[in-house]
């Protein structure tokens, strides 16, 4: 896919999430092939008063990664200010939030409430524009509308095109839905229909398999797909849908001693980019996220809300991985899921997601 000048590959991004996507967690997801991480979202009016919890998340990927930053606002020389200083960090994008959902978001009139201004929302995208050389893109990530009653997505994403946005993510839930209910697909097709072909529109919601990587490129159109909540825990996700979209088998789930070294690989980067009195509650997080859905895991995230030594933390979930691939606790439920994932995606072939429309193979993830 690309965006204006910048090239993303494979067409998969991952989703700015608060107190989610930072360093560590962006880093482990770009060492599974995802296509471009972009930070938390961020402040513009923090980053300019200088707010060091703020400032402390706007981080640059490592190794030279590219990435993007997605700031949000209602004031268009802050969002500029910022953007200066996502630039000056050698962001390869900038975003603007137009899509949270969240109570002290909206009611500071930013987020998905501007959904609701959508001639203040393209001011803010000619401010960011203007500031920010022609190498760096200025794209936009919405919902559908504020509720089912005004669906705007696809009139506010043309508008947001004409004053220069490069690029639209869409998220397929109202403002009002939050995270419950289920993504429209129909939605984002007719975000794709209105916006002119060369504008790349990404889908957003819902994705949590390679089954619903395929079907919302398939019924939608969509040029990519952004991943946030399927990507917790899981960032093997990225790394089946990078080899689906090269004509390879996918990997399908991973091994127990899979889990247990991107875990530790997790905590080692934790170490090196996290405040040390961050560590423990970042810990927690990630001993919930690695370990969702596997036998008897219920357990150890009860006793991790109790350590505060991040040591004991560390050793008791890497011990659990241990005892558990040794009684082979996983290997039937990983085997039936590997069988799951080969036989819905054989239908299907990557170009087949060209023509953007329905196809009888759509019904892949029904």
């Amino acid at each position: 896919m690309k965006i204006a000048h910048l090239t993303v590959e494979p067409d998969v991004l991952l989703a700015p999430m608060a107190a989610v996507t930072d360093l560590p967690f962006r880093t482990i997801c770009e060492e599974h092939g995802v296509g471009l991480t972009i930070t938390e979202f961020l402040s513009a009016n923090a980053l300019c008063a200088g707010a060091k919890k703020e400032l402390a998340k706007l981080t640059a990927s490592v190794g030279g990664r590219r990435f993007g930053v997605q700031i949000f606002g209602r004031e268009p020389e802050a969002l500029a200010h910022a953007a200066h200083m996502a630039r000056d960090i050698g962001a390869a994008l900038v975003d603007i939030n137009m899509g949270c959902p969240a109570k002290r978001v909206v009611a500071g009139l930013c987020g998905s409430a501007l959904m609701r201004e959508p001639a203040l929302a393209q001011d803010l995208v000619r401010a960011v524009r203007a500031a920010l050389p022609m190498d760096i893109p200025v794209t936009v990530k919405h919902r559908a509308g504020w509720d089912d009653r005004h669906l705007n997505a696809p009139e506010f994403a043309c508008a947001l095109v004409e004053a220069g946005a490069a690029m639209v993510t869409v998220h397929g839930r109202t403002r009002t839905q939050g995270f419950s209910g289920s993504s429209s697909l129909e939605i984002i097709r007719k975000v794709r229909e209105a916006v002119p072909r060369h504008i790349p529109v990404v889908g957003n919601g819902d994705v949590k398999t390679l089954e619903d990587y395929i079907r919302m490129r398939v019924e939608t159109g969509c040029d990519a797909v952004m991943i946030g909540r399927g990507a917790l825990g899981n960032p093997w996700l990225f790394r089946d849908i990078r080899a689906w979209l090269h004509g390879q088998n996918p990997p399908g789930p991973p091994s127990l001693s899979e889990r247990r070294e991107v875990f530790l690989r997790h905590v080692d980067l934790m170490r090196s980019h996290t405040p040390e009195k961050k560590i423990i509650h970042e810990l927690r997080k990630a001993v919930a996220w690695y370990t969702k859905g596997l036998p008897d895991s219920a357990g150890l995230r009860d006793q991790a809300q109790a350590p505060k030594d991040p040591d004991a933390l560390i050793a008791s979930t890497a011990r659990y991985f241990v005892e558990l691939e040794q009684s082979g606790g996983l290997r039937r439920r990983a085997q039936g899921a590997v069988a799951a994932c080969d036989n819905s995606v054989t239908n299907i072939e990557p170009g087949d997601m060209a023509a953007g429309a329905p196809t009888e193979s759509s019904a892949v993830a029904a």
